[in-house]
């Protein structure tokens, strides 16, 4: 008699990611998607109301400064033992984002200091042209 078995993998990272459109409402959808699947993948309560902000204001640029007509903006949520990662890709790449230096005044820049002050890391990578992915890491406690 000839016995399969099946073997599972089981991969320590866990990942989410969506296209949405880049208004507003999209950029609500994106919040309201990743407080849903951090709650599925039982994340800390205090590290989900920082991941949520922090997804809040990623969304928010990219559906204010990264717009393009026609393209949509991609948020991906990653974890992986001690570290939660976001990820909002648009495709206005020749615009960097850039937070102002405390104390300046403007109409933009603030959300990426809340990105900062939230956030143990973050960062821009660019590419594929004409993409660039504005990222951050928190820290996860430990189980």
């Amino acid at each position: 008699m000839n016995q399969q078995t099946t073997v599972q993998v089981h991969s320590p990272t866990r990942h989410f990611g969506v296209l949405l459109s880049p208004t507003p409402r999209g950029a609500r959808l994106a919040r309201l998607l990743a407080v849903e699947w951090m709650r599925d993948q039982e994340v800390p309560y205090g590290v989900t109301d920082s991941v949520t902000q922090v997804v809040a204001e990623l969304a928010a640029n990219a559906a204010t400064h990264g717009r393009v007509a026609g393209r949509s903006f991609r948020l991906v949520l990653l974890s992986r033992p001690g570290v939660l990662r976001v990820e909002v890709t648009d495709t206005r790449g020749e615009k960097l984002p850039r937070a102002r230096p405390a104390g300046v005044e403007g109409e933009s820049g603030r959300g990426l200091l809340l990105v900062g002050a939230l956030a143990d890391r973050w960062g821009v990578e660019s590419g594929p042209v004409p993409r660039k992915t504005v990222w951050a890491e928190l820290d996860l406690p430990p189980h």
